[in-house]
């Protein structure tokens, strides 16, 4: 399925693109050092700069997506094409993803946009996850 994906998306077929992908499906919203360090466990040698290569061509075609939440480094994905959001905790960090919202949502009309054509809307949530409320009301 990835090196279908490859193609189709007019990418080579390489072994580090294939494992990158694999990596992002795995899920979570994972950063560069931690996608090399799951490469690294699949493949013999990879460098971080053919890593950052593989996640640029990846995000560019649209088979990854890229993420910054305020405070953290780039953050990548798999679950494109559905224009979710995030939301984040205070506390730990952990992100969990978001459908997008449906039905009257003004916040997201960018009303004249300056005369772009707007494709997608990027939203982030914060707040505390159900262990750092925990955290917080008991310690």
């Amino acid at each position: 399925m990835s090196a279908q994906q490859l193609r189709a998306a007019g990418l080579r077929v390489t072994r580090p693109r294939l494992a990158v992908l694999e990596v992002l499906r795995e899920g979570g919203h994972l950063d560069t050092d931690e996608i090399a360090g799951r490469v690294r466990q699949r493949l013999d040698s990879v460098s971080t700069q053919a890593i950052y290569d593989v996640l640029g061509a990846l995000s560019r075609a649209g088979l990854a997506r890229r993420i910054e939440p305020a405070g953290t480094p780039a953050l990548y994905e798999a679950r494109v094409g559905d224009n979710h959001h995030h939301v984040v905790c205070r506390g730990c960090g952990e992100i969990a993803d978001i459908d997008c919202t449906v039905g009257g949502a003004p916040c997201l009309d960018p009303g004249t946009a300056g005369g772009f054509h707007v494709d997608e809307a990027e939203v982030t949530f914060w707040g505390l996850c159900p262990s750092c409320q925990v955290r917080r009301d008991h310690g």
